[in-house]
């Protein structure tokens, strides 16, 4: 049975050309076996007409909070709802809702929702990349609403780029994943890790490297989105999770990442280790900026703190430690060492090399090898996908280990 039969649901539809996908996702909805309700604003009427919501819904339609018979519908329908979806939401509903303005039944109903609520943007792409709908986006993400990402293509405008309404069928997947996963590890602690390490040389210089943080960041959002309890330690100059129940602790040298780590996975079930740490560091820091010369400056490096080495250490039974070997050669022998040296549960292995892989893409091509030398591979896909095969990979694990 889906994950969405039986769920009730409240589709807010603002004024966008892209109303009409409204529609379509309310079909797929009702196919799924959710009771809808769908809320539109004044201007959504001029695109799609409440009588084609109504027909497919086989429910009234809600347009204004101030009719008699509608005006507490607001409070009644915030209270019903298992999950409300605002597809389209336009950068004027989204800065209405981001500012608690109760100004029509959308907005009354969205501060009145006491259920998840996803946000669908549809808008132009220089209204999508103004400060003001980013400041309105993080701000709605703060309350801890859901943001579908954008479809990028050619808009109504005629441009091309960001800002198309996500496709119906991928607005129900994001349904589908939260209903479906949304407690299958409550109570579950995890650590992850993400992110450079940077080494300091002198007040200004330091060593560092590539790497923005999307695969873990990318890997506490699933856990969390499960219902873990998630603690991300986080190096510098990293992008930022969006799911703001996820504790963020930001650390900046390999020194304090393992010093949060060691402290974090004394109560962890569960500990991911994506982070690139620096493999070494200047033996000495200058106090001052060293000043250009010319002659060769040598430095002396020694290693950094070995974390996964560390906490392999102090890995209890039931923990389950899972580490990440970037490789370039001989990837699958070097991992396989490095798993076993380290004490660890599974390794993701990938190659920079691979095309679409490494830092700074949103895609990764992963493999994964465990200790009793099954492995498996997955072609290119998004991180969000791989922190998903992740998170899958663990509760596997988990419950194995459970029936035995």
């Amino acid at each position: 049975m889906s994950s969405l039969h039986g769920k009730k649901i409240v589709l807010g539809v603002s004024g966008s050309i892209a109303a009409y996908k409204s529609a379509i996702l309310l079909r797929l909805l009702m196919k799924e076996g959710c009771d809808v309700r769908v809320i539109m604003t004044a201007s959504a009427s001029a695109f799609v007409s409440p009588l084609t919501f109504s027909t497919l819904s086989r429910n009234p339609v809600a347009t204004d909070v101030h009719r008699d018979d509608e005006w507490t519908n607001h409070v009644e329908w915030g209270l019903w709802a298992d999950a409300m979806i605002v597809a389209p939401a336009t950068a004027h509903t989204l800065a209405r809702c981001a500012l608690g303005l109760a100004s029509d039944m959308l907005t009354a109903t969205y501060l009145s929702a006491r259920c998840p609520v996803f946000f669908a943007p549809a808008m132009d792409l220089d209204m999508w990349d103004h400060p003001s709908t980013a400041e309105n986006i993080s701000r709605l993400q703060s309350y801890g609403n859901f943001i579908i990402d954008v479809g990028i293509g050619e808009l109504s405008s005629g441009l091309s780029g960001p800002g198309r309404l996500a496709e119906p069928e991928e607005i129900l997947s994001h349904l589908h994943d939260y209903f479906h996963y949304r407690e299958d590890m409550n109570g579950l602690k995890v650590l992850v890790n993400a992110g450079p390490t940077y080494e300091a040389i002198d007040p200004v210089r330091y060593i560092g490297n590539h790497s923005t943080g999307k695969m873990g960041v990318a890997v506490a959002e699933e856990f969390a989105k499960r219902g873990a309890e998630v603690h991300l330690v986080l190096g510098p100059e990293s992008v930022l999770p969006d799911n703001p129940h996820i504790q963020i602790e930001r650390v900046t040298t390999a020194d304090e990442m393992l010093a949060a780590c060691m402290l974090q996975f004394l109560h962890a079930d569960v500990a991911v280790l994506a982070a690139a740490v620096a493999d070494y560091k200047p033996t000495r820091v200058a106090d001052e900026k060293i000043k250009k010369g010319t002659e060769a400056l040598t430095l002396e490096l020694v290693p950094t703190p070995d974390i996964a080495a560390s906490l392999g250490k102090l890995k209890k039974p039931g923990q389950r430690l899972i580490g990440f070997a970037l490789e370039t050669k001989d990837g699958e022998k070097h991992a396989r060492e490095k798993m076993t040296r380290k004490n660890m549960d599974m390794i993701v292995l990938n190659n920079p090399r691979d095309n679409g892989a490494g830092f700074g893409h949103d895609t990764n091509k992963v493999s994964f090898l465990f200790p009793d030398n099954k492995e498996e591979h997955f072609e290119l896909k998004s991180k969000r996908a791989v922190a998903h095969d992740i998170a899958q990979a663990v509760h596997q694990m988990i419950h194995a280990n459970a029936k035995k």
